[in-house]
């Protein structure tokens, strides 16, 4: 960056104010919102919205519970034009929404504007002038005087105009580019054009004070915003509206300051769209305040259907890392998110806790219509053992052992790590069912009869190992005991260590079961498997078998042992089992 010395600020600090406001945390109450997206945002757009698309994003604005919209600049197309017709022809702007038509302060806009206003029973009609040092000076090349005039015939010409039709207009006044303005210069062009107006308390005036390009920090703006909220004339009767826009990447900033600042209403537009780097971000600005525990008036609930609306009427997309709107914002892949994450979950079932507090999740992601198990863990080759384990019991009632999940967690992250790629739910699950239950190679069980007899538990069991069936038999002092004594005899196991438990997996009446074993040889090495069916003892033969099926050397010790059983043996088993 060589260049620094082209710039210098641009903005005028104002002079000496009361900043008690900067000492509050937060806003008492919402703002009025008002959306600018079918105006300012529409023209922003590179394709802007035919008049379908903005009838269907109109709609759902007045759903979201919008009270203010601007519909557009009436004078500046036909599109426009036809847009508010059309919701005056069709009955379609509801008692307590307002619309309003942007109108720059010269006479033939205003007056057309008048003409696309007819028949509308609430209207705002917004009139501005631009009032900074550099237009005055590059492009107008007029006077202070001179410009404050202007504004001053355009707040004289929308009175006799509204007297006129007879209708009980609004207005609102923007010194446009007010950044660039010197805050004494931007007070006496706004007590100019209240003192035409003469506000009263049922008949409120807009002072908007619009970034329209950004110059400073946010403090300093929310200073001059304070400035002229501490000395307006009629300030109980004025609604004094910021509009911000992004040019520093600060709109949300501006906006939430101002309001401590004693702004009372804020003009943006879902998800930021707007000229250049785009508009404050509504969305963001009233889930912030939704997270604080103040209502934003505005409903969210339903994020998905809201961001599918905007793209496919605007053509833009929504970041994956918006704020509260992006696919990823509720996603954790890191290990100890995830880990965190699982037990925050756990924490709230077990303490019925009353207020949102889990780990990395700075709201429910139910709150905006997301779900734990599609938008919160994510699995990728970055994830750890609470993430894994999560899904798996979330989505699938499995609640493998502690050891288990870091050992499973591993073979997830290996598999993703290979494919480059994240893993979903169900990939994760089918994972788990191929590697690590009920596997049947190199030994599979068919049947298995377990007797007592003078205190020892005596154990038959019936497999399929080496391509054929053969009857393995062993002692202990419990019926899986038993069964583990006869296939680790068989097959010369030495088994130094093992881990057991299980739990319904079905949580019903006639629930399967779901065992899980850890071996640890010799060399201190521990496999695990698990097992599933209705029978619980049957559960519990199948997930040890499926742990010695993945020990490294099992294969070579099946095929080595060339144990055989004779045909009549075998039958006479079956025909036993089967009887009793």
């Amino acid at each position: 960056m060589k260049n620094v010395e082209h710039y210098k600020k641009g903005y005028f600090m104002p002079p000496v104010i009361d900043m008690s406001w900067a000492m509050k945390d937060a806003p008492d109450k919402a703002p009025v919102w008002c959306s600018v997206d079918l105006r300012d945002g529409n023209q922003a757009l590179i394709i802007p919205m035919s008049l379908e698309e903005k009838i269907r994003f109109y709609k759902v604005l007045v759903a979201i519970g919008f009270k203010e919209i601007e519909v557009g600049f009436p004078a500046a197309s036909e599109t426009e034009y036809e847009f508010l017709r059309y919701l005056v022809d069709h009955d379609m702007i509801p008692d307590d929404v307002t619309v309003q038509v942007l109108t720059q302060a010269r006479e033939h806009i205003i007056k057309k504007t008048f003409d696309a206003l007819k028949g509308v029973k609430n209207a705002i009609v917004h009139v501005y002038n631009s009032t900074s040092f550099a237009q005055r000076q590059q492009v107008f090349k007029k006077s202070k005087e001179e410009i404050k005039q202007i504004a001053v015939d355009g707040a004289r010409l929308l009175q006799r105009l509204t007297d006129e039709a007879g209708a009980n207009y609004r207005f609102e006044y923007s010194p446009e580019s007010f950044t660039g303005t010197e805050p004494e210069y931007a007070l006496e062009v706004c007590n100019a054009v209240l003192d035409v107006w003469k506000p009263t308390a049922d008949r409120k005036a807009i002072i908007n004070l619009p970034s329209t390009v950004q110059m400073s920090m946010p403090h300093v703006f929310a200073s001059q915003v304070a400035y002229l909220s501490q000395r307006l004339n009629y300030r109980d009767n004025v609604v004094l509206s910021v509009h911000p826009h992004n040019d520093r990447g600060t709109g949300v900033a501006d906006a939430e300051m101002a309001m401590l600042a004693g702004a009372d209403r804020v003009e943006g537009t879902l998800f930021g769209n707007g000229e250049r780097t785009g508009n404050a971000d509504i969305v963001t600005i009233g889930m912030n305040m939704y997270a604080l525990g103040i209502d934003p008036g505005l409903d969210f609930s339903d994020m998905p259907h809201l961001v599918k609306t905007y793209e496919e009427v605007t053509r833009m997309h929504v970041h994956d890392r918006q704020p509260y709107a992006g696919k990823l914002v509720f996603a954790a892949f890191s290990g100890s998110h995830q880990d965190a994450i699982a037990k925050g979950m756990h924490y709230r079932e077990e303490h019925q806790e009353k207020y949102w507090t889990c780990p990395y999740l700075y709201i429910d992601p139910h709150d905006v219509g997301r779900t734990y198990d599609a938008d919160v863990i994510r699995i990728n080759s970055q994830s750890g053992k609470g993430g894994v384990g999560f899904i798996m019991e979330t989505n699938y009632g499995i609640d493998m052992p502690k050891a288990m999940r870091e050992n499973f967690s591993y073979f997830i992250k290996e598999v993703s790590d290979h494919r480059h790629e994240e893993l979903k739910p169900d990939e994760i699950f089918n994972l788990f069912k191929d590697n690590y239950v009920n596997r049947v190679l190199p030994i599979e069980l068919e049947d298995f009869s377990v007797k007592k007899r003078q205190g020892t538990w005596n154990g038959r069991v019936l497999v399929r190992a080496a391509g054929r069936e053969v009857i393995l038999e062993g002692s202990g002092n419990g019926q899986l005991d038993a069964v583990k004594n006869a296939i680790c005899s068989a097959y010369d196991l030495h088994i130094k260590d093992l881990s057991y438990t299980e739990h319904d997996l079905d949580r019903v009446a006639e629930s399967r079961g779901i065992a899980y074993f850890g071996l640890t040889d010799e060399k201190g090495v521990t496999t695990w498997g698990a097992g599933v069916d209705t029978d619980t003892m049957t559960a519990s033969i199948k997930a040890f078998i499926c742990a010695v099926n993945r020990m490294d050397d099992i294969k070579d010790r099946v095929y080595g042992a060339h144990l055989i059983s004779q045909p009549g043996e075998i039958d006479e088993f079956k025909a036993s089992a089967s009887a009793h």
